[in-house]
């Protein structure tokens, strides 16, 4: 099995976007499970592959109006290696994408706590996804805290160069907060589960899936963790991945670090 890359050699290289993406986990009969969804087929990226929640961050992320519990900007811009103004944003599309891609809320009606039952706000999950409004004006409207203590970050990936659409990656953990459920009522998800990080590989190893490097990378190293707790408490370095495409007879190959596990783990 072939990436789908879309690559362009000769094409002026673009900027990569800014994203967020977060990997909610919960704990598991068998270990950690994280939400896994398969995106439409077809999509200008990674259509049809198994990836975390997640997508760019937008204009209405940078909304200062926020409410916001938890660590502070400052914090994360250490963790993240960022501005302040810019780990705001990335924090907050983290936090927004999460509820409009698999309707959890990482907010509460009191600070430090999350709601319990997210079916009342269902409703603005199309809107939000829509741009209709930003997240900040969603939370102020319901009377909403965004608790960032639910969230964790946890690496940092940049699209090579060559491939049409770039992104600057950021990779959050989060605990799914207490009585919610994660689903697929989004307009990009084709399928939704969850699944142990191991059982995600050989499924993928087995030709069942699709993953892009950063998804199997996240994946392996969840794959070491025995609890959710255990996640949520690790420090991991983060320091930005940028895959080089390399090419060969049959087309292009990504080399990154750990690659030659992933190129010899790739379904055929």
């Amino acid at each position: 099995m072939s990436l789908p890359l879309n690559v362009d050699a000769d094409a002026p290289v673009p900027e990569p976007k800014d994203a967020s993406t977060v990997m909610l986990l919960r704990d598991g009969a068998a270990g950690i499970e994280v939400f896994l969804v398969r995106r439409v087929a077809g999509m200008a990226f990674a259509g049809g592959m198994t990836v975390f929640p997640g997508g760019g961050v937008d204009g209405s992320d940078s909304d200062a109006s926020l409410a916001w519990a938890g660590p502070e900007a400052h914090w994360w811009a250490g963790r993240l290696g960022v501005d302040e103004a810019r780990a705001r944003r990335l924090v907050c599309a983290a936090a927004r994408e999460t509820f409009e891609e698999c309707g959890v809320l990482l907010a509460g009606a009191e600070p430090g706590t999350a709601v319990v039952d997210t079916a009342p706000y269902a409703g603005a999950r199309p809107e939000l996804e829509a741009h209709s409004y930003g997240f900040a004006e969603f939370l102020t409207r319901e009377g909403l805290t965004f608790d960032t203590e639910l969230l964790r970050p946890w690496s940092h990936w940049i699209t090579p160069i060559g491939e049409k659409r770039r992104y600057d990656t950021y990779f959050f953990v989060a605990a799914l907060p207490d009585g919610q459920q994660a689903d697929g009522q989004t307009s990009e998800a084709a399928e939704v589960l969850w699944s142990t990080p191991a059982a995600a590989i050989d499924h993928w190893r087995a030709g069942g899936s699709m993953l892009l490097p950063p998804t199997w990378s996240q994946l392996d190293t969840l794959a070491q963790f025995d609890s959710v707790a255990a996640v949520m408490a690790a420090e991991p370095e983060i320091s930005a991945v940028q895959p080089d495409l390399v090419r060969t007879d049959t087309g292009w190959r990504v080399d990154f670090d750990g690659g030659e596990r992933y190129l010899a783990a790739m379904p055929r």
